[in-house]
Protein backbone atom coordinates (compact mmCIF):
# COMPACT_ATOMS: atom_id res chain seq x y z
CA UNK A 1 0.00 0.00 0.00
CA UNK A 2 1.30 3.37 -1.03
CA UNK A 3 1.65 6.76 0.86
CA UNK A 4 -1.50 8.29 -1.30
CA UNK A 5 -3.44 4.89 -0.51
CA UNK A 6 -3.10 5.76 3.01
CA UNK A 7 -4.93 9.24 3.35
CA UNK A 8 -8.40 8.36 3.05
CA UNK A 9 -10.55 7.10 6.17
CA UNK A 10 -11.04 3.32 5.23
CA UNK A 11 -13.74 3.17 7.73
CA UNK A 12 -15.94 4.96 5.32
CA UNK A 13 -19.33 2.99 4.27
CA UNK A 14 -19.29 2.38 0.63
CA UNK A 15 -21.80 1.78 -1.59
CA UNK A 16 -21.13 0.30 -5.38
CA UNK A 17 -23.66 0.53 -7.89
CA UNK A 18 -23.36 -1.98 -10.76
CA UNK A 19 -25.76 -4.12 -12.48
CA UNK A 20 -22.80 -6.17 -13.80
CA UNK A 21 -21.79 -8.53 -10.40
CA UNK A 22 -18.18 -8.80 -12.55
CA UNK A 23 -17.50 -5.13 -12.05
CA UNK A 24 -18.91 -5.05 -8.62
CA UNK A 25 -16.31 -7.89 -7.70
CA UNK A 26 -13.53 -6.09 -9.50
CA UNK A 27 -14.24 -2.53 -8.15
CA UNK A 28 -15.24 -4.31 -4.54
CA UNK A 29 -11.30 -6.20 -4.74
CA UNK A 30 -9.84 -2.84 -5.60
CA UNK A 31 -11.26 -0.72 -2.69
CA UNK A 32 -10.46 -3.84 -0.23
CA UNK A 33 -6.74 -3.58 -1.54
CA UNK A 34 -6.43 0.28 -0.96
CA UNK A 35 -8.23 -0.97 2.63
CA UNK A 36 -11.63 -0.25 2.99
CA UNK A 37 -13.84 -2.62 4.77
CA UNK A 38 -17.14 -1.50 4.66
CA UNK A 39 -18.40 -2.03 1.31
CA UNK A 40 -21.48 -2.77 0.38
CA UNK A 41 -23.48 -3.30 -3.53
CA UNK A 42 -26.62 -2.29 -5.68
CA UNK A 43 -27.40 -3.89 -8.37
CA UNK A 44 -28.83 -0.64 -10.36
CA UNK A 45 -29.88 2.34 -9.17
CA UNK A 46 -33.29 1.74 -7.48
CA UNK A 47 -32.00 -0.70 -5.51
CA UNK A 48 -29.01 1.66 -4.50
CA UNK A 49 -31.63 4.30 -3.75
CA UNK A 50 -33.19 2.15 -1.02
CA UNK A 51 -30.36 1.17 0.39
CA UNK A 52 -28.73 4.81 0.39
CA UNK A 53 -32.04 5.33 2.34
CA UNK A 54 -32.15 2.93 4.81
CA UNK A 55 -28.09 3.24 5.67
CA UNK A 56 -25.45 5.83 6.41
CA UNK A 57 -23.35 5.63 3.66
CA UNK A 58 -20.38 7.83 3.35
CA UNK A 59 -20.00 7.10 -0.50
CA UNK A 60 -21.34 6.08 -3.84
CA UNK A 61 -19.26 4.65 -6.27
CA UNK A 62 -21.94 4.03 -9.76
CA UNK A 63 -21.92 2.93 -13.15
CA UNK A 64 -23.71 4.88 -15.57
CA UNK A 65 -25.06 2.52 -17.76
CA UNK A 66 -27.56 0.17 -16.00
CA UNK A 67 -31.08 -1.09 -16.69
CA UNK A 68 -33.90 -0.25 -15.37
CA UNK A 69 -32.64 3.38 -13.33
CA UNK A 70 -29.30 4.57 -14.74
CA UNK A 71 -26.48 6.09 -12.87
CA UNK A 72 -27.40 9.36 -13.64
CA UNK A 73 -30.97 9.43 -12.84
CA UNK A 74 -29.64 8.04 -9.58
CA UNK A 75 -27.60 11.47 -8.79
CA UNK A 76 -29.94 13.18 -9.78
CA UNK A 77 -32.68 11.91 -7.44
CA UNK A 78 -29.76 11.41 -4.69
CA UNK A 79 -29.24 15.11 -5.30
CA UNK A 80 -32.79 16.22 -4.99
CA UNK A 81 -33.30 13.55 -1.58
CA UNK A 82 -32.22 16.12 1.23
CA UNK A 83 -31.14 13.27 3.67
CA UNK A 84 -28.62 11.87 0.67
CA UNK A 85 -27.78 15.45 -1.10
CA UNK A 86 -24.30 15.83 0.42
CA UNK A 87 -23.21 12.02 -0.23
CA UNK A 88 -20.55 11.89 -2.55
CA UNK A 89 -21.10 10.42 -5.82
CA UNK A 90 -18.22 8.72 -8.08
CA UNK A 91 -19.65 7.80 -11.82
CA UNK A 92 -17.91 5.50 -13.74
CA UNK A 93 -18.32 4.71 -17.10
CA UNK A 94 -16.78 3.18 -20.29
CA UNK A 95 -17.64 6.00 -22.74
CA UNK A 96 -15.53 9.00 -22.78
CA UNK A 97 -18.10 11.43 -23.97
CA UNK A 98 -17.63 15.05 -23.01
CA UNK A 99 -21.92 15.46 -22.99
CA UNK A 100 -21.70 12.71 -20.68
CA UNK A 101 -19.13 14.11 -18.79
CA UNK A 102 -21.13 17.69 -18.69
CA UNK A 103 -24.21 15.97 -17.23
CA UNK A 104 -22.47 13.87 -15.12
CA UNK A 105 -20.93 17.39 -13.37
CA UNK A 106 -23.99 19.39 -13.79
CA UNK A 107 -26.32 16.57 -12.06
CA UNK A 108 -23.53 16.72 -9.12
CA UNK A 109 -21.25 14.12 -9.55
CA UNK A 110 -18.25 14.45 -7.38
CA UNK A 111 -15.97 12.74 -9.74
CA UNK A 112 -15.87 10.67 -13.47
CA UNK A 113 -13.97 7.81 -13.85
CA UNK A 114 -13.57 6.10 -17.19
CA UNK A 115 -12.88 2.26 -17.46
CA UNK A 116 -10.82 0.47 -17.49
CA UNK A 117 -9.12 1.51 -14.50
CA UNK A 118 -6.29 1.17 -12.17
CA UNK A 119 -6.28 0.96 -8.18
CA UNK A 120 -3.97 3.16 -8.75
CA UNK A 121 -5.88 5.66 -10.42
CA UNK A 122 -9.48 5.05 -8.43
CA UNK A 123 -7.83 5.80 -5.02
CA UNK A 124 -6.48 8.75 -6.67
CA UNK A 125 -9.86 9.88 -8.03
CA UNK A 126 -11.01 9.27 -4.07
CA UNK A 127 -8.53 11.28 -2.69
CA UNK A 128 -9.25 14.54 -4.54
CA UNK A 129 -12.81 14.07 -4.34
CA UNK A 130 -11.99 13.95 -0.65
CA UNK A 131 -9.72 17.05 -0.88
CA UNK A 132 -12.11 18.57 -2.73
CA UNK A 133 -14.80 18.24 -0.08
CA UNK A 134 -12.45 18.98 2.63
CA UNK A 135 -11.70 22.26 0.88
CA UNK A 136 -15.17 23.24 0.14
CA UNK A 137 -14.03 22.95 -3.50
CA UNK A 138 -16.32 21.70 -6.30
CA UNK A 139 -15.92 21.45 -9.64
CA UNK A 140 -17.71 23.68 -11.85
CA UNK A 141 -18.28 22.38 -15.26
CA UNK A 142 -20.01 25.44 -17.74
CA UNK A 143 -19.48 23.91 -21.17
CA UNK A 144 -17.19 21.25 -22.75
CA UNK A 145 -13.93 22.87 -22.69
CA UNK A 146 -13.74 22.63 -19.26
CA UNK A 147 -14.14 18.52 -19.24
CA UNK A 148 -10.49 17.87 -19.34
CA UNK A 149 -10.37 18.99 -15.69
CA UNK A 150 -12.71 17.23 -13.97
CA UNK A 151 -12.33 13.44 -15.36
Amino acid sequence: MTDREKMLNKNLKLLIVNDLSSMQEIIKKMLREIGFINIDEAEGGAEALRKLQQGAFDFVISDWHMSKMDGLTMLQTVRATKMLKDIPVLMVTEKVSKINILAAAKAGANGYLIRPFSRATLNEKLNIIYKNIENCTYSSIENTEDVEFYV
